[in-house]
């Protein structure tokens, strides 16, 4: 996603090169990245991948629940571990707060942000 964000549409193979991944897995990825209509895909020479919507709309949360699907509750202590329980649960919560507000351009800008001050 990131590097679709950065260097426009892509096709499959020029993704799996440039992410150095088998080109099943990445299309594998896109397949479900398509579905949650994150991406959309066009045939033809001039074919390829691109975001489905503006980097600015799309969210970590978004990309990770289309590849990963909803992350499970957290556990649940018994016992003298008992207070971990209310530990994870606010992990938890923040973990999903954080990935919801970050976007595929706040990614983008941090990157070129840190090339930029090297």
């Amino acid at each position: 996603m990131i590097a679709l964000a950065v260097h426009g549409p892509m096709s499959l193979d020029r993704l799996a090169a440039d992410q150095d991944i088998p080109r099943r897995y990445c299309g594998d990825v896109l397949r479900f990245l398509r579905q949650a209509d994150l991406v959309h895909s066009q045939r033809g020479s001039d074919g390829g991948y691109r975001l489905a919507h503006p980097a600015e709309r799309i969210t970590l949360a978004d990309v990770i629940q289309a590849t990963e699907g909803v992350s499970p509750p957290p556990p649940h202590f018994s016992g003298a571990a008992e207070p971990l329980t209310e530990i994870w649960e606010r992990l938890h919560r923040h973990q999903s707060t954080l990935l919801s507000e970050i976007t595929l351009a706040h990614v983008i800008g941090s990157s070129n942000e840190e090339t930029t001050h090297r």
